[in-house]
């Protein structure tokens, strides 16, 4: 508890941060800095609407959307998969680092909650490239695998949804993604709680993923086909690179 007369830490002040920085203020110099002024006005416009949504906790962080958008751009990604759409946060990050003949399969339970965004991104002149698909992705993606032509087609994937079944996507998202492509996993390091000791009081819907999360961040660590890199950006992101 702070003496009296310490001045206390400033809040996190970005809706969704999920940010492991110690220090709130060094993140909002972060944001303040390198990522609001460069956020596209898209971007910002659905961030702002998002906020005001209840669940607003579940969409991307805007320094996340940003990394996400140039990474698209250094591996020059084309034909992209996002796992959880929520808003389209991310999802209009990919789409305005896409080239105009680029596209997304996007795939969600909730079409109610991709709608909220879906006029700033017609707005923004790239809902052409989104083929949404509303339901459980793991039927759609188990028709993928049983057809070759689907085999290697993706550059990218990302994937921000269910925790219990990161291991079941990652088991079909293997054969889907290219040699040299990547997959990203969202909410790799699950609000730090990952190193929690067992008596910590965690809220329940992250004690109950807790243990999914940590059997992926195993699996991946040991899988052979792929380079990983896991970077505390947002709740944690782990980038793998198919290498076989």
């Amino acid at each position: 508890m702070a003496a009296i007369g310490e001045t206390q830490p400033a809040k996190h002040q970005e809706v969704g941060h999920k940010s492991l920085l110690q220090s709130d203020a060094l993140y909002q110099y972060i944001l303040e800095t390198s990522v609001y002024p460069r956020e596209p006005q898209p971007m910002k416009e659905l961030r702002e609407v998002t906020a005001k949504h209840p669940w607003n906790l579940m969409t991307t962080s805007a320094d996340e959307g940003q990394f996400l958008n140039l990474l698209l751009k250094l591996i020059n990604a084309k034909n992209t998969m996002e796992i959880g759409v929520y808003t389209g946060y991310s999802l209009l990050s990919t789409a305005l680092a896409l080239p105009e003949d680029g596209k997304i399969l996007a795939l969600d339970i909730n079409r109610e909650n991709y709608e909220i965004g879906l006029p700033i991104i017609e707005k923004a002149g790239v809902a052409h490239k989104i083929d949404f698909r509303e339901g459980p992705a793991l039927p759609l993606l188990d028709q993928m695998v049983d057809d070759v032509n689907f085999h290697g087609s993706f550059d990218f994937i990302f994937v921000d949804a269910d925790k219990d079944n990161y291991l079941n996507y990652h088991k079909r998202l293997i054969d889907l993604v290219k040699i040299g492509g990547v997959i990203g996993y969202d909410n790799t390091l699950w609000n730090g709680s990952l190193v929690a000791p067992p008596d910590a009081p965690l809220r329940k819907y992250v004690r109950y993923y807790r243990d999914f999360v940590l059997e992926l961040n195993k699996a991946l660590a040991i899988d052979p086909r792929v380079e990983i890199c896991q970077l505390p950006v947002g709740d944690g992101i782990t980038l793998c690179r198919r290498i076989c």
